[in-house]
């Protein structure tokens, strides 16, 4: 090794690891976490030699201050099969500490772990919350489950009901975070998929409001059909007038309780699936960095074979591609079917004013239920008017996450 790379690879005594943030490292372990291999980076930031890493459990790397927690929900995650991303401290061989954003990927016969340097302003929240939590567990006797809850807690408590959507919005934040530290242009599949969430985030508020107003208006066919029983012959206006809005009605609950309400409804899939193509997609650009950053690498590996590495990054990378391109697909159908039912719904509301417009003038004629009948009908108009404005909205949010993608 000349002069100059020795100086490049000087190490401080204490503190901080050496860790660019243009860096990626990787490693790859069993399914048990024995470490099979890894690039020079990992190597240089953990300070350790090939010999020493390979063969050893992955936890040689683990630091003190981290609280186990974090680890059970990895593994518990890990186990299910799916790819986890996470914040970890680690500690080199020589005691210096390093931070990582870590996506673990399960891969033939165990797992992948690509690693950056963190630097958003989340990252700065998370190693507070982690401090709070090795804390309650070393005072307070804390399980690893109890800690792994205790942290989904913290993550709901900040607007994410699943780890998975802090995990996906943590990755995307780091990824910009970084392009901005490293002064490279604006990643635009990934600001294009955190537009397309949060389009789909807003679609499901909008449609929680339309159920709401939907809920709200059950009521007025009922009211209608009693005055209509008063004062006209069956068949009459208002007859006709409830009869519509209470064939509406039934169909929408039925519509609702497919599309909007059940658990595998286009409104229940749109927003997880827009979300898990954001991780694939900033997963799969970690881990080309990870190959071409292995590719230009001419440092010693020791046994590990570089061209095996490369093979099984590369099949990762296009793997979780094909992912993220289903993903998209996925959502765009859900998109197309949303618009369309929401047309559908729209035209029934407008076929609907003529007759309500009919029972409008036939209240004038009953001076006595006249007023009754008249609020029932201008209430029915402001629900028709509320609707109908959300269902523009509906169908506005799912056009715009369809164009997204073209």
């Amino acid at each position: 090794m000349s002069f100059v790379e020795r100086r490049r690879e000087s190490r401080p005594t204490s503190g901080e690891a050496p860790f660019g943030l243009h860096e990626v490292f990787f490693s790859r372990t069993d399914d048990r976490g024995v470490i099979l291999a890894s690039n020079y980076v990992f190597k240089r930031v953990a300070h350790f030699e090939f010999d020493e890493l390979i063969g050893a459990p992955h936890k040689i790397i683990r630091h003190p201050d981290m609280p186990k927690g974090v680890f059970q929900l990895l593994w518990d995650t890990l186990k299910r099969g799916e790819s986890m991303g996470a914040y970890v401290k680690n500690r080199a061989k020589d005691g210096l500490y390093y931070w990582v954003f870590a996506v673990i990927i399960p891969c033939p016969g165990g797992f992948l772990s690509a690693r950056i340097r963190p630097s958003s302003a989340l990252f700065e929240e998370v190693k507070l919350a982690y401090d709070e939590l090795l804390q309650a567990e070393q005072e307070g006797n804390v399980s690893p489950e109890e800690s792994a809850e205790t942290l989904l807690q913290w993550i709901q408590d900040k607007g994410f009901p699943t780890y998975n959507q802090f995990a996906t919005h943590a990755l995307s934040e780091e990824l910009i975070a970084r392009d901005i530290g490293l002064e490279r242009p604006q990643d635009t599949k990934i600001a294009e998929l955190r537009r397309m969430l949060s389009n789909a985030q807003t679609l499901v508020e909008a449609t929680q409001g339309l159920v709401q107003d939907f809920e709200a208006m059950h009521t007025i066919p009922h009211n209608l059909r009693v005055i209509a029983s008063r004062i006209e012959p069956s068949g009459g206006p208002v007859t006709v007038l409830s009869q519509n809005y209470g064939a509406m009605s039934r169909d929408m609950s039925d519509w609702f309780a497919t599309h909007v309400m059940g658990e595998k409804s286009n409104f229940k899939t749109i927003e997880p699936a827009v979300n898990n193509s954001l991780f694939v997609e900033g997963m799969a650009r970690i881990l080309n960095e990870c190959d071409a950053q292995l590719k230009a690498e001419r440092r010693g590996l020791g046994k590990i074979n570089m061209e095996n590495e490369r093979a099984i990054l590369s099949g990762l990378v296009k793997e979780e591609s094909e992912r993220a391109r289903s993903g998209v697909e996925e959502v765009e159908r859900e998109a197309e079917r949303i618009m369309h039912a929401c047309q559908v719904m729209h035209r029934q509301f407008l076929g609907l004013s003529s007759t309500r417009v009919l029972c409008k003038i036939e209240s004038a004629r009953l001076p006595e239920t006249g007023e009754t009948l008249s609020d029932i009908i201008d209430q029915l108009g402001v629900f028709q008017e509320r609707i109908s404005r959300r269902l523009d909205n509906i169908t506005k949010l799912s056009s715009e996450i369809r164009m997204m993608e073209h």
